[in-house]
């Protein structure tokens, strides 16, 4: 059934269906909050795709160039939560360098691990974006010529892990500003929600640590790459 419908058809079906698994992603987090809506998301579309019989691989043929179109409004929508904060209270010469310091090492650290097991180059180069959120990882993957599938999986990954371990990683921690820069740099978009849920103050602290870090990292990362390629 689904093979006799033109494309235009099918785009508008898939971005149905990947809808509809995002609301009832929402409704299950209202039972499980201690699980990210992604989490749920991903599971409806897996469950939406087999009860339609429609097979992944045509499914991401129709939808990935418009969902990769809609990826660049993303990436500059990350600019929303900086020009709605006030800066003038913010401590930015220690955030700078907590900032520096984070994007770097989350860039090393990943590739390190990764050299270490004999991994390929393509899929080492994969890990290097797991320090930034996905619109802004899957934009620096292709400078690096990276795979675009792996580089989805490492950082949806890395924020899963990182949201779901934050309450117990953080429990001792009682300064909001900490914790939530802390959950914007390691656990991206989905960390920056688990803590606008702890409060304002961790909200807005991991806004701003999410989208600096995706800045700076997009900066310097792509230099370096083409820096070393050349040598």
């Amino acid at each position: 059934m689904l093979d006799s419908m033109n494309d235009s058809v099918m785009i508008l079906f898939g971005f149905t269906l990947t809808l509809l698994a995002y609301i009832l992603g929402k409704l299950c987090f209202k039972f499980f909050p201690k699980i990210p809506v992604i989490v749920f998301a991903l599971l409806w579309v897996i469950a939406l795709l087999w009860l339609c019989s429609w097979h992944y691989d045509s499914y991401m043929q129709h939808v990935q160039p418009l969902f990769n179109h809609l990826l660049g409004y993303v990436t500059v929508a990350l600019a929303i939560p900086l020009a709605a904060m006030r800066l003038d209270d913010l401590p930015l010469k220690p955030m700078i360098g907590i900032l520096g310091f984070a994007s770097i090492s989350a860039v090393a650290l990943p590739m390190g691990l990764a050299y270490l097991l004999h991994l390929a180059e393509p899929t080492i180069m994969a890990f290097a974006t797991r320090a930034v959120t996905t619109p802004v990882a899957l934009n620096i993957a292709t400078l690096l010529h990276a795979p675009l599938a792996m580089v989805t999986l490492i950082v949806i990954l890395s924020g899963v892990i990182g949201a779901a371990f934050s309450p117990w990683i953080l429990r001792n921690i009682n300064d909001e500003r900490a914790s939530g820069l802390a959950l914007g740099l390691a656990a991206h978009a989905i960390g920056t929600v688990q803590a606008w849920q702890r409060g304002f103050v961790a909200g807005r602290y991991a806004a701003f640590g999410m989208a600096i870090n995706a800045v700076f990292t997009s900066i310097w990362l792509p230099i370096v790459y083409h820096l070393f390629t050349k040598m």
